[in-house]
């Protein structure tokens, strides 16, 4: 065998070897995400003010009466945790499709106007307009929704590029808090405390009204991001080279920022706008598990993790009980600096 032929199939062997590491890699860091957001789900359902055993909680969930338990576990904890499993995947996939598909991690649902969309709405709904619980969260969708198409709309310009995008939504959303805020300015005292614990981002009080909805879409709507997940990869090299490859680009991008806006629109309605889970649960799922692959799942796991610790953290880590957004917010704001001064020493991109 000649040199080249040795010198190729030595490169070959260390390529595959690679990818071999990579998706073994990658696997054990979600089978660990995955581990992780069952612990803290289980661990919310369990602990608290009063323990109750694994045993009593599954005797609870499969319709059996506990005396204590079936009120804590079945009507308070069980729809919280429930909750904020499916909102934290929610915020975490719909955030990391944004910034995957317009290639900035700015690009978050948070950022662009998308949730200051629903609460502007939310705020209205509930200090000028005094509509109830339901009438809230339908509202709020659909201003998440009018807001997205919106934003894409005023950013479409022989496609759609994403720092246009990211801008105009930089401004809607600046635009759409000032409404929030007079909002808030002319609110009455019930009506203030009712909005600003929507608007904090909250998990109390949750019941199973606003939680099935949630879950409905993440069943729904979860599956379409999947099955778009090699599209939306290969809109990370560019409109000409996705398309090149066959992506129909901008049909993919409406069903992607559909079904993400809808996703967050949902979560939004139900817990609030959960501060800093849709921007940070992609840079994070990012680090953990390295190059290659779609992030969405990874994403999603982050998310649901970010949320269940918080909110546990919230209720029993303190004298005081706090809402998730709150937690979110404490923990999300430091790490997202150190995220930038390290990105910016490394010279590199989020």
């Amino acid at each position: 065998m000649s040199a080249p032929a040795v010198t190729g199939s030595s490169t070959l062997r260390t390529v595959t070897r690679g990818r071999v590491r990579r998706s073994r890699r990658r696997r054990l860091i979600l089978l660990t995400l995955l581990l992780l957001v069952v612990a803290a789900f289980v661990t919310s359902l369990m602990a608290g003010h009063t323990f109750y055993p694994a045993r009593d909680v599954l005797r609870v969930i499969t319709g059996e009466e506990v005396p204590g338990a079936s009120f804590t576990v079945g009507r308070l904890r069980l729809p919280r945790a429930v909750l904020a499993l499916t909102a934290g995947l929610s915020f975490g996939m719909a955030g990391v499709t944004f910034q995957t598909m317009l290639r900035n991690p700015l690009a978050s649902p948070d950022v662009i106007g998308i949730s200051s969309g629903a609460s502007a709405a939310a705020a209205i709904a509930i200090v000028t307009l005094s509509l109830g619980e339901t009438s809230v969260s339908a509202l709020a969708i659909a201003a998440a929704l009018g807001v997205a198409l919106l934003v894409y709309t005023l950013a479409f310009r022989d496609g759609v590029a994403g720092t246009r995008l990211i801008l105009i939504g930089i401004g809607i959303s600046a635009l759409l808090d000032s409404v929030t805020s007079y909002v808030l300015s002319q609110a009455a005292e019930w009506d203030l405390q009712e909005a600003m614990r929507w608007l904090t981002g909250s998990l109390n009080g949750t019941t199973w009204d606003q939680t099935v909805p949630t879950v409905l879409a993440v069943l729904v709507l979860g599956p379409v991001l999947l099955s778009q997940a090699r599209n939306l990869t290969a809109l990370q090299l560019g409109d000409d080279t996705a398309s090149a490859l066959g992506v129909r680009v901008e049909r993919t991008r409406i069903v992607v920022i559909v079904a993400a806006v809808a996703l967050i629109a949902f979560a939004t309605a139900a817990a609030g706008p959960i501060a800093f889970v849709a921007f940070l649960s992609g840079p994070i799922a990012a680090r953990l598990t390295g190059t290659g692959g779609s992030l969405l799942i990874p994403s999603a796991l982050v998310g649901s993790l970010l949320v269940l610790a918080a909110d546990f953290t919230g209720q029993y880590a303190f004298d005081t009980r706090y809402p998730v957004g709150v937690v979110t917010g404490v923990l999300g704001a430091p790490y997202l600096v150190y995220l930038i001064v390290r990105t910016n020493r490394a010279g590199g991109s989020l």
